[in-house]
């Protein structure tokens, strides 16, 4: 009997382990239920298409050959504590009265990119600016100090010099005039500071302009995606040359950034490079763009050009012959889509050379030559009449009562302060304005005060504004 139930038991112990084993199956292996498609298994794609292993090896490439020439620069500044309020100072007496708030140091991290083997860097002005101390660190971690060779705020360009025993890897710089819409983007930098970071997208526009972030505006657009950190860093083709140098993005959007085409900043840095200053050229008109209207008007049948609406005395345009009421259709063979347009190919344009200027007047097409000037030059002279200070561009009066606001910048002191263009300042604190020679004497002297006070005319009304004098610093 025993023999009997132990061959029971092993008879019933293989019958559950064969169902055990049976149960165990995978899900391919199933009879497929209705409307199912019965799979052998799930496999990994097995031959993705051609053109997307090329593409992936095209963004290692340019991954591998270009990450070492891209730079993590660290800029540290110190921020002076503004002085106690008067109501503080006379609640405590004169325990505090006159002092100011310790100050604190603060850092910013930005990009930069090697331009050439000598250790020059090109990055953002704004990524530097008022940096008492900078640190310069390699892809390999190596660190330097960081030496501000030159800035230019209006168009947010800067160089750094690091000096290194080694020849450094060196970017290769593209030509950004060349930049279609759809290419490939590919930007490397260090976006809240986790440095090495790749991101790709394309060109979404070029010629990017009144986006309200600098004087001279010229812009690729792009959807790699860029972030706080990024700024200074390269924007690449795919063929690892550098097109454009990241500077902004849309806080509000996503895949909007904003990068200064490599054109613009390589002529900017050649000039930081070898004098320390950027001189751009002058024609000395005053320009309009055209409405549909306007251009009708004029027998244009669509909205192009500048319109001149004034010619500077002793400028190169009145030297050219340019009138009142001249389109200004191509410079130098480029055509002038707006008076935007215009500003850019003009700075853009070398000091002193002559270039071909074609116009339309009285319905005729003329060309005309104008020797560009500097600006700088201009600035200085009385006749020019016209002054750049406090993100302002500032012209006489023809009566000499105070200076008109021709320009604001957005990001300047004095838009912050609530001037508008077509203001007339009246006064600079207790100095009374008649031209741009007592506004630049008013301002040295305002330097020693703590508060800087305009009185503004502005249409029939006049009013008082103020801003701290340690904002011009």
């Amino acid at each position: 009997m025993s023999h009997f139930r132990r061959t029971f038991l092993a008879l019933l112990l293989s019958g559950l382990l064969v169902a055990a084993v049976t149960g165990c199956k995978t899900d391919t292996e199933r009879p497929s239920g209705p409307g199912e498609k019965r799979d052998a298994r799930v496999l990994p794609v097995p031959q993705p298409a051609p053109e997307l292993v090329a593409a992936q090896a095209a963004f290692i490439e340019v991954s591998e050959k270009v990450t070492p020439s891209v730079v993590n620069i660290q800029a540290a500044r110190v921020n002076r504590g503004p002085q106690l309020g008067p109501l503080f100072e006379d609640f405590f007496n004169e325990l505090f009265r006159g002092r100011s708030l310790p100050p604190q140091r603060s850092r910013s991290l930005g990009s930069g990119v090697i331009i050439s083997a000598d250790g020059y860097i090109l990055t953002n002005e704004h990524v530097v600016k008022g940096a008492e101390e900078i640190k310069v660190k390699l892809s390999d971690d190596r660190i330097y100090d960081g030496r501000l060779v030159g800035s230019d705020p209006r168009t947010d360009v800067a160089v750094l010099k690091i000096d290194s025993d080694e020849e450094l890897p060196a970017a290769v710089l593209g030509d950004s005039d060349r930049l279609q819409v759809g290419q490939w983007a590919l930007a490397i930098g260090n976006p809240f500071g986790l440095d090495r970071t790749l991101t790709v997208g394309v060109v979404s526009a070029t010629g990017r302009t009144d986006i309200g972030i600098e004087d001279f505006e010229d812009f690729i657009q792009t959807d790699a995606s860029i972030n706080p950190g990024n700024s200074g860093g390269p924007l690449l083709n795919i063929y690892g040359e550098v097109v454009g140098i990241n500077t902004a993005i849309v806080a509000s959007g996503q895949g909007i950034g904003f990068a200064i085409p490599i054109n613009m900043a390589r002529t900017i840095a050649h000039q930081l490079m070898s004098t320390g200053q950027v001189a751009r050229g002058w024609l000395g008109v005053g320009i309009q763009d055209l409405s549909a209207e306007l251009a009708e008007s004029f027998g244009l049948d669509r909205a192009t050009g500048a319109l001149v609406n004034r010619v500077l005395p002793d400028s190169p345009a009145q030297q050219a012959g340019i009138r009142r009421g001249d389109i200004l259709l191509a410079l130098n063979g480029r055509s002038i889509r707006n008076t935007r347009d215009l500003q850019l190919q003009v700075a853009g344009t070398p000091a002193g050379k002559t270039v071909p200027l074609e116009i339309l007047r009285d319905g005729e097409r003329l060309t005309v030559e104008v020797t560009i000037r500097s600006r700088d030059r201009a600035a200085v002279s009385q006749t020019a009449g016209e002054r750049r200070s406090l993100g302002l561009t500032l012209t006489n009066t023809e009566n000499d009562n105070g200076i008109e606001v021709r320009n604001v910048s957005p990001r300047g002191i004095g838009a912050a302060a609530g001037i508008r263009v077509g203001d007339i300042i009246l006064s600079l604190n207790d100095s009374r304005l008649t031209d741009l020679q007592s506004f630049d004497r008013a301002l040295k002297e305002a330097r020693n005060n703590r508060i800087v006070r305009l009185l503004i005319k502005r249409g029939e009304t006049t009013l008082y504004l103020a801003f701290p004098a340690a904002d011009m610093e």
